[in-house]
């Protein structure tokens, strides 16, 4: 255990590196995912599914979360800090029209991982770390096929968050094998992809 931010929490910052899967926004083919999972050596899977069919989330969550178990992958909920905490996902991620860290934090407690969306704005990302987030993400880095209006996050964006903050970044937004080699010489420690995995 280590203590970070007056809260005492597991060392897996230094999980938070390398591939972190996106699932696609529709119906989960698990055993896709899965054999993307093993292809890839996803070390994050995000499940991120924009229904209002609450059953069905749940369902995807519960068999994506034991999928994770099986193979020692986090697993994160997109923006559904209810969710995570009854399947017992490993943590939540957040966006701007999200609950914000506090309120993850007291639901979810001290050891979840609350990871939170800064588009290019390096302000967000501090503020978001002096909150007690675990990590932050920028983009969209690169054209994105799945988000075409996103904003977009230069990558010198995170080469200066690099310098100054102290909790991972995740750059995401049309990231492929072919570029992911640039987000992480910009400072990304970790680089989100899902048309690059499942289309």
């Amino acid at each position: 255990m280590i203590e970070f931010f007056g809260i005492e929490k597991k060392s897996f910052m230094l999980d938070i590196q390398g591939l972190y899967a996106i699932t696609p926004n529709k119906k989960q083919d698990i055993a896709l995912i899965e054999s993307v999972i093993i292809k890839h050596q996803v070390n994050i899977l995000q499940y991120r599914h924009k229904t209002d069919n609450d059953q069905l989330k749940y369902d995807e969550a519960q068999q994506l979360r034991e999928l994770c178990l099986t193979h020692n992958t986090l697993f994160i909920i997109n923006d559904d800090i209810n969710l995570c905490r009854k399947i017992g996902a490993d943590g939540v991620h957040l966006g701007r029209e999200d609950d914000s860290i506090s309120e993850a934090r007291t639901q979810l407690g001290g050891n979840a991982i609350i990871g939170v969306s800064c588009y290019n704005q390096l302000e967000l990302s501090i503020r978001a770390q002096n909150q007690g987030a675990n990590y932050v993400a920028f983009g969209a880095l690169f054209e994105s096929a799945t988000k075409p209006n996103a904003m977009h996050c230069p990558l010198t964006v995170v080469a200066q968050a690099k310098t100054i903050l102290r909790i991972p970044i995740v750059g995401i937004g049309g990231i492929t094998n072919n570029n992911q080699q640039l987000a992480f010489d910009a400072g990304c420690t970790a680089v989100a992809m899902v048309g690059g995995l499942f289309k």
